[in-house]
């Protein structure tokens, strides 16, 4: 009897220790997945980090483009009003201009119908001094 029991007694410690080692294969093959997770998660965050960094730098490139717009903007602007102001100018200029040409011009026509002793007298476009402006 003390065999038998010794007997069965030693079965149901094979039969634990078959079971405990199942266990601890399930464990390992769990741990393998938690593992490989692991891994694939820490290459994502990688990934993402890149992204993120990529996409501030291309911020920062959008942001100095943007800057060196308006800076071309505002000299546009300048220029612009600078050749506003020019044609502004010229515009005066112009008028003066007409004013003095149609000056000379109704100075030039009471001068060619002189008379002198019954001759014409000379052209006024040889008498003209150059006009000054």
């Amino acid at each position: 009897m003390k065999v038998a029991a010794i007997q069965a007694d030693t079965s149901g410690a094979v039969d634990a220790i078959a079971e405990i080692s199942g266990i601890i294969g399930q464990i390992a093959d769990i741990q393998n997945t938690i593992a490989s997770a692991v891994e694939e998660q820490t290459a994502t965050t990688n990934e993402i980090a890149r992204n993120v960094a990529e996409a501030a730098r291309g911020s920062s490139e959008i942001a100095e483009n943007i800057s060196s717009v308006a800076s071309a903007a505002a000299s546009t602007t300048a220029g612009a009003g600078s050749t506003q102001a020019a044609a502004g100018e010229l515009a005066t200029m112009a008028a003066e201009l007409q004013g003095l040409v149609a000056q000379f011009r109704a100075g030039d026509n009471g001068a060619d119908q002189m008379v002198a002793g019954g001759r014409t007298a000379a052209p006024a476009q040889a008498r003209r001094q150059p006009a000054r402006v």
